[in-house]
């Protein structure tokens, strides 16, 4: 058939397998040159629209070494004239090899193509072309060379017309709304900025086409698809990253559901992620300036050297900050990672324990625990926000500190769950945090004492309950007093001193009989309850008592005694003593 395009095909423009944007002419935009008049295409219909990015004549025996993706490879058949069987072998070697197109010219040296090859050429959709005879290779290169460069021409000046629009913008101050607004102008079609957590940063174009792209890109499954530029599922979205300084800062996704969006879009978007990258990253930077400020702040407050009440709820209303109400500060930090969290490590700030390895090997843990840290504080930052828009919170060097709007204990729960879920969602399952809460203050001056009662909280909650530990200064009972004893060895010395044999976990009688002492110590020496408990017939629980009072001393007699029984067991509960 002679193939005569219905009208002019878009712009050619696909993806390399590197990820790269290729720009030429579609075959089918080829075979309407002025020099192809009368060509017909003869197989591999389904290929018209493989991108022609170069020229080549095939009139050697070994071309196969020479070909390069994206030819439209010319020939008169003379290096197989004496073959012909292996002509349909050679469509799929041009293929593999990612040919555009074959053209063949017949008469000279074959007189006809095989059926073979045809039927190969319909497989593989490889176009595939018998060429007029009275046409030359000459005129052929020139006319489709020169469209190859003019089209490229008219897509980079196209490119760089929209590149200094772009720049212009936020040389005028403009920020990334101003820039997806040009965007959305020069496609007349729907644009949006997501950030790395979903967020829609900017949006510009017809309301329904921006929450279409909600529900596809930031609330659906779209999201994990958009690792480099290409089209969306659809085809009627192209989907490009934001990429700045290593960092992926997101996505920027132009929607059209007429299909208004063009191929060679994609080279424009490209330019408009870099200057939305850029914008981002200013943002970010003054973003980073106000918020050590603000956290400066907090932590002056915190020490109780931001000045009088009145000064700093002054202070706090500028930042969106109400500290004139009753509150309650919460302190977060990170569980040390594949080590224990008994309170010598809890006392110790990480920056004060050296990395272990080698010092590159230090240097990557810190890094790694860096980030942990700023995902920790984002997290925190996310979820206080949703839940309580005026209280403050801030990052500093090893824990995040917020002081929210007093609340019910689920409340507060549901708070750190959140934050929890946000947090895992960046660093994975396997990092944790702990949580401790002071009591609820009615005065900015009450702060610091609320800071110090939260931070006992967070680490004497990680001794008793591990890692993630969720904790209240008003709950710690006596392990409060029992974490301010700064001598762990001390500690140590006292519950051998007290309990004895008892003290280890190598004997498993001596684990038992513990056992049997805490529930007597827990049910005021109840015999009766005690036995219920540990499903202990009454006379088998008397043995054991006497068992216990040859061991520890007349315990059942004496109230001191039991006291320090009571404390030493208390002790064995903090972890990592």
């Amino acid at each position: 058939m002679i193939y005569t395009p219905a009208e002019p095909s878009p712009p050619a423009l696909r993806l390399a397998s590197t990820g790269t944007l290729t720009y030429g002419l579609s075959v089918g935009e080829v075979l309407g040159v002025s020099a192809l008049d009368g060509a017909r295409l003869i197989g591999g219909a389904s290929g018209l629209d493989r991108v022609v990015q170069r020229l080549n004549v095939m009139e050697v025996p070994d071309i196969l070494a020479w070909v390069k993706p994206h030819e439209l490879l010319l020939t008169t058949g003379y290096p197989l004239r004496n073959t012909p069987q292996s002509l349909g072998r050679l469509v799929s070697d041009l293929d593999e090899r990612g040919v555009a197109a074959l053209a063949i010219k017949l008469g000279r040296y074959l007189d006809r193509v095989p059926g073979e090859m045809i039927e190969q050429a319909d497989s593989l959709g490889l176009p595939l072309i018998l060429l007029p005879n009275d046409v030359g290779f000459d005129d052929i290169l020139n006319q489709v060379l020169t469209d190859i460069l003019n089209r490229q021409a008219a897509v980079l000046a196209r490119t760089e017309e929209a590149h200094r629009a772009l720049v212009q913008i936020v040389l005028a101050g403009g920020g990334l709304q101003e820039v997806i607004d040009e965007v959305a102008e020069l496609f007349d079609v729907a644009v949006v900025v997501v950030d790395g957590d979903r967020r829609v940063l900017a949006g510009a174009g017809p309301q329904e086409h921006v929450t279409a792209l909600r529900a596809a890109w930031v609330d659906g499954p779209g999201w994990g698809a958009a690792g480099r530029p290409g089209w969306g599922a659809d085809a009627d979205h192209v989907v490009v990253p934001v990429l700045a300084g290593g960092f992926d800062h997101g996505r920027i996704i132009a929607y059209s559901p007429r299909g208004a969006l063009r191929e060679t879009d994609i080279g424009i978007l490209e330019r408009a992620a870099t200057v939305a990258a850029l914008v981002i990253t200013k943002e970010q930077a003054v973003a980073a300036v106000e918020s050590k400020y603000r956290a400066d702040f907090l932590r002056d407050i915190l020490a109780g050297r931001a000045g009088t009440d009145d000064r700093v709820v002054s202070h706090c209303t500028g930042f969106g900050w109400d500290l004139d109400r009753p509150v309650a500060v919460a302190v977060a930090e990170l569980d040390p990672e594949g080590r224990g969290s008994g309170p010598a490590e809890a006392r110790l700030g990480r920056a004060d324990r050296a990395p272990e390895g080698r010092p590159e090997e230090g240097r990557a843990k810190g890094g790694e625990e860096r980030q942990a840290q700023d995902r920790l504080a984002a997290a925190w930052t996310a979820a206080v926000r949703r839940r309580d828009p005026k209280a403050a919170v801030a990052g500093f060097a090893h824990e995040v500190v917020a002081v929210v709007g007093a609340s019910t204990e689920a409340e507060l729960a549901g708070l750190v769950k959140e934050a929890a879920t946000v947090f895992g969602d960046h660093c994975g399952r396997r990092r944790t945090f702990s949580t401790g809460f002071g009591r609820v203050v009615r005065k900015p001056a009450a702060l610091p004492e609320a800071y110090d009662q939260a931070v006992k909280a967070v680490r004497v909650g990680r001794q008793l309950h591990g890692a993630g530990a969720l904790a209240h200064f008003n709950e710690l009972g006596v392990y409060r007093l029992l974490s301010l004893v700064p001598d762990a060895t001390e500690l140590h010395a006292f519950v051998r001193e007290t309990l004895g044999e008892l003290a280890g976990d190598d004997d498993a009688e001596a684990v038992d009989l513990r056992r049997t002492l805490q529930v007597l110590l827990e049910t005021n020496l109840n015999v009766a309850e005690t036995a219920r408990r540990l499903h202990f017939h009454y006379n088998t629980l008397r043995y054991r008592i006497g068992k216990l009072e040859r061991m520890l001393g007349s315990f059942t007699e004496d109230a001191h005694l039991r006291l320090n029984l009571t404390l030493a067991l208390h002790v064995l509960q903090m972890r990592g003593i």
